[in-house]
C-alpha cells in the first residue's frame, strides 16, 4: 500500500502534464508513467520485503512444571486451589501413608535390636575374656603338676600312668584355651565389624523408610502459580508424567533475560544477524494509549540448524518428500529495555519486524530509510487489531 502511494508520482506528473495540455489521459498516453511506476514500486517492494523481514510467529515461551506423585496411593488432602499462588518446599498434596510409617517403624525397630545386640556382643565378649583367663590358670595348673609329676617319674617315685594322665589334662587344657579364644576373637569381631556394618545397614533402611514416607507428602519445587489442579480427596496418586496432578507455572527467575522466538522464512538468512534492531508487537500489550504495544529488541542470535531437518533413530527410513513443507529459521530475540520485561506475559504471540541498518554508504542510509514503511506498517496492524478485536494475528515469513 505504502509502497505504491511512494512510488506513484510519476503518473501523477504525467496526469498534471497532460491535464496542463489539454489532453485526455488514456492507457496510451499513460503507458510509460505506469510501465515506470510498476518497476519503482517492484523495486521499493523488493527492497522493503528483503532487507526488512517480518515474522507473524513471534512467541514468548515459558517452561512448566507438572507435578507427579513419587508413590502410589489414595490423595488424603489437597492443600492447594487453581490460580493460587505458592511458594517453594510448600504442600501441596498428601497421599495415604499407613504402609509407609508401618516400615519406618519396622526399620527403627529393627536398629533398636542391634542396639540390644551391641549390649549382648559386649557381655559376651566379658564372659569370653572371663573364660580365657580361667582358660590360661588352668593350663598353667596343668603343665606345672605336669612337670612335678615327670621329675618324680624320673626319680623313680611317681607312675607312668599319672604322667599319661596329666599329659592328657594339658591336651585338654590348651584346646579349652583355644577355645575361649576363639570365642573373644568372635565378640571382639562382632563388636568392631559385624554389628556396625548391621548398624549401618538398618540406618540406610530408616532412612530409605523416612524417604519413602516424605515422598507422601508431595512439596514445590519452585515458587510459582497452580493451574490445571486435577485430583481431589479420594483421587488416585498418578504417577505418569503424561497425567499430573496438577501444573505449576513458575516464576521467572531474577536477573535472566527474557527470550523471545520467531521462525522467519529461510531466505531471510542472508538478511539476519545478530545484534540486528528490531520491534516486537504482542496481542497481550495492545492498549487504546498504544503505550508499550511496540517493543524495541534486537536479534540475539540464530539457530544454526532447521528442526524441519533434524533426523532422529527409528524404525522408518528417511523418506525425502516429506522435506517439501520447508522449515523456519528459528531466532532468538532480547528486549532493548530490561524494564519492558516486566509487562511480557509468558507465551505471548507477537509480530517480530526487523530492520537492516548494517549497510555502508548512500545504497546503505536508503535502505536503512525504506524500513519507516514497515514501521509505519507494524503500527497500523497493531491499530487495526485493536479495532477490528481479532488480534495480530497474519501469515508468511516476510
Amino acid at each position: 500500500m505504502f509502497e505504491l502511494l511512494l512510488t506513484s508520482f510519476p503518473v501523477i506528473i504525467r496526469y498534471f502534464q497532460l491535464k496542463r495540455r489539454g489532453e485526455v489521459m488514456s492507457v496510451w498516453n499513460m503507458r510509460s508513467a505506469v510501465f515506470l511506476w510498476a518497476i519503482m514500486a517492484f523495486l521499493l517492494f523488493l527492497v522493503i520485503f528483503y532487507f526488512h523481514p517480518k515474522s507473524y510467529s513471534g512467541l514468548l515461551p515459558f517452561r512448566t512444571v507438572s507435578v507427579v506423585a513419587q508413590t502410589s496411593g489414595p490423595v488424603t488432602e489437597v492443600a492447594v486451589q487453581n490460580g493460587q499462588r505458592i511458594a517453594k518446599d510448600d504442600l501441596l498434596f498428601r497421599i495415604e501413608s499407613s504402609a509407609q510409617q508401618v516400615a519406618l517403624r519396622q526399620a527403627e525397630a529393627e536398629l533398636d535390636k542391634l542396639a540390644a545386640a551391641e549390649t549382648k556382643a559386649q557381655n559376651t565378649l566379658k564372659v569370653a575374656q572371663a573364660s580365657e583367663v580361667e582358660a590360661k590358670a588352668s593350663l598353667e595348673k596343668m603343665r606345672v603338676d605336669l612337670e612335678n609329676a615327670q621329675t618324680l617319674f624320673a626319680r623313680n617315685v611317681g607312675t607312668q600312668d599319672a604322667v599319661r594322665k596329666l599329659e592328657a589334662g594339658v591336651t585338654v587344657s590348651e584346646a579349652e584355651l583355644a577355645a575361649a579364644q576363639a570365642q573373644v576373637e568372635l565378640a571382639q569381631s562382632d563388636i568392631a565389624q559385624a554389628i556396625p556394618a548391621q548398624r549401618e545397614a538398618a540406618k540406610v533402611a530408616v532412612e530409605a523408610a523416612r524417604v519413602a514416607l516424605d515422598q507422601t507428602d508431595v512439596h514445590s519445587f519452585t515458587d510459582g502459580v497452580v493451574t490445571q489442579l486435577a485430583m481431589s480427596v479420594g483421587s488416585p496418586a498418578s504417577k505418569l508424567i503424561l497425567s499430573p496432578a496438577m501444573v505449576i507455572i513458575p516464576d521467572r527467575p531474577e536477573g535472566l533475560p527474557l527470550r523471545i522466538t520467531a521462525g522467519f522464512s529461510q531466505v531471510a538468512r542472508a538478511t539476519l544477524y545478530e545484534g540486528m534492531p528490531a520491534e516486537i508487537a504482542c496481542d497481550s500489550n495492545v492498549s487504546l494509549s498504544f503505550r508499550n504495544a511496540v517493543l524495541p529488541a534486537r536479534v540475539l542470535s540464530v539457530q544454526p540448524a532447521i528442526a524441519a531437518g533434524q533426523v532422529v533413530p527409528g524404525g522408518r527410513l528417511l523418506e525425502p518428500n516429506n522435506g517439501l513443507a520447508r522449515g523456519s529459521l528459528l531466532v532468538y530475540f532480547e528486549l532493548e529495555h530490561p524494564e519492558h520485561e516486566a509487562i511480557m506475559i509468558d507465551g505471548s504471540g507477537c509480530i517480530v519486524q526487523t530492520y537492516t541498518n548494517n549497510l555502508s554508504g548512500f545504497t546503505g542510509h536508503v535502505i536503512a530509510a525504506t524500513g519507516v514503511v514497515k514501521a509505519v506498517g507494524l503500527r497500523l496492524k497493531v491499530w487495526g487489531s485493536l479495532i477490528s478485536g481479532v488480534g495480530l494475528a497474519g501469515g508468511g515469513g516476510h
